[in-house]
């Protein structure tokens, strides 16, 4: 029986090693397609395709079918190498033998626009081809939307010490902008995938968020700061967790589209817990600290642990920072929700705030639209 037991395991181990390699041709098959379509280069784009490949697509005329040739003519003006601005980054890839379907996010900052590519592909002669392509437009310029700012931080500083962001706090925050019809996007310095901690499965909501295939992708495959459009965005939030001191602060690309939302089109800058550590360096245009003479709550300093090795590793404390430079700190009890709104400045204490920042920003949101 442990034999049979252990071949089982062995075959198992085997068949994902086998998805996780077929996954990486794949990939460099949807490479071939997004390097093409973005850099004009028409032969690269073409070899992604199956010869009989048929894309189902909408055109200005109506619904029409394309060959991959007459697909690859729509990039011949561009010039041959040069980004043409289109950003495009693979969402899902999912593996049946020699078949595998896979989805691609393709983005316009500059025009505010986003489609998602849908893929059918077949394994033919052991190259992976696209033998079928459909897309749909899925931004909506009308629909409210809030930019969570992430951590790509997976350690303490330079330790071993494991961090990352809070997922109770992402979820949280994210499930209340979700049930009101909100348009939720991730960002990180880095972009891409995103360590996660705080993962409790014994909270339900947690737990139905883990298993929610589209919102543990889009923390797979957060925006870099240069995807990033500040005129898509009623507010931003810092979330919070060990990781948000390190990397999010000093990042010039997101102090600048936090500021822009904020002060060319009157958006909310909010933050949680340590997500308060994101606001610091953020100035207005007159080289004032945003946090200047604004009430702010974060995670005090008072309730850090100073004996452990994790707090030796701040670069700087939020609650001594946000007071240096001019700012009212306000905090309460460990297990209570505290939350301070200055204008269009909200900020909460812990994860218990998540979902009472979060909301505080809809109805500040809701009163300028009125």
């Amino acid at each position: 029986m442990k034999n049979y037991s252990l071949l089982f395991i062995t075959f198992l181990l085997f068949q994902g090693m086998n998805a996780q390699s077929e996954s990486s041709l794949i990939t460099e098959t949807l490479q071939n397609y997004m390097n093409g379509s973005s850099y004009n280069e028409l032969e690269m784009l073409e070899s992604a395709f199956a010869d009989n490949a048929t894309l189902y697509l909408t055109a200005k005329d109506g619904f029409k079918m394309y060959t991959p040739k007459e697909y690859a003519g729509f990039f011949k003006r561009g010039e041959k190498g040069k980004f043409n601005g289109r950003y495009a980054k693979i969402l899902e890839i999912e593996v049946t033998k020699d078949i595998a379907n896979a989805k691609v996010e393709i983005s316009f900052p500059e025009r505010n626009m986003i489609y998602i590519d849908l893929f059918l592909l077949k394994k033919i002669e052991n190259n992976w081809k696209i033998i079928s392509k459909t897309a749909t437009r899925v931004d909506d310029p009308n629909q409210n939307a809030v930019l969570f700012i992430l951590s790509n931080a997976h350690f303490y500083g330079n330790t071993k010490l494991n961090t990352g962001n809070s997922f109770s706090e992402i979820v949280h925050a994210y499930n209340v902008f979700k049930k009101a019809g909100y348009v939720i996007d991730f960002v990180s310095p880095k972009g891409g995938a995103v360590p996660l901690s705080y993962i409790n499965t014994s909270d339900e909501l947690i737990k139905k968020y883990v298993y929610d295939r589209d919102f543990m992708s889009a923390l797979k495959n957060t925006k870099s700061p240069k995807e990033v459009q500040a005129s898509k965005y009623k507010a931003v939030q810092y979330i919070g967790g060990g990781g948000a001191m390190f990397g999010v602060p000093e990042n010039k690309e997101i102090q600048d589209i936090a500021m822009e939302v904020y002060e060319q089109y009157n958006g909310i800058i909010s933050s949680v817990c340590h997500g308060t550590a994101g606001i610091v360096n953020l100035k207005t245009k007159d080289g004032k600290y945003l946090v200047d003479g604004k009430n702010v709550s974060g995670y005090p300093d008072d309730f850090e642990n100073k004996e452990k090795a994790y707090f030796k590793t701040f670069p700087f404390l939020i609650k001594k920072t946000i007071e240096d430079r001019g700012g009212k700190f306000h905090f309460s009890e460990r297990s209570k929700s505290h939350v301070e709104v200055d204008g269009r400045l909200v900020t909460g204490q812990n994860f218990l705030s998540s979902e009472e920042v979060s909301l505080k920003i809809i109805q500040l949101i809701s009163v300028a639209e009125k």
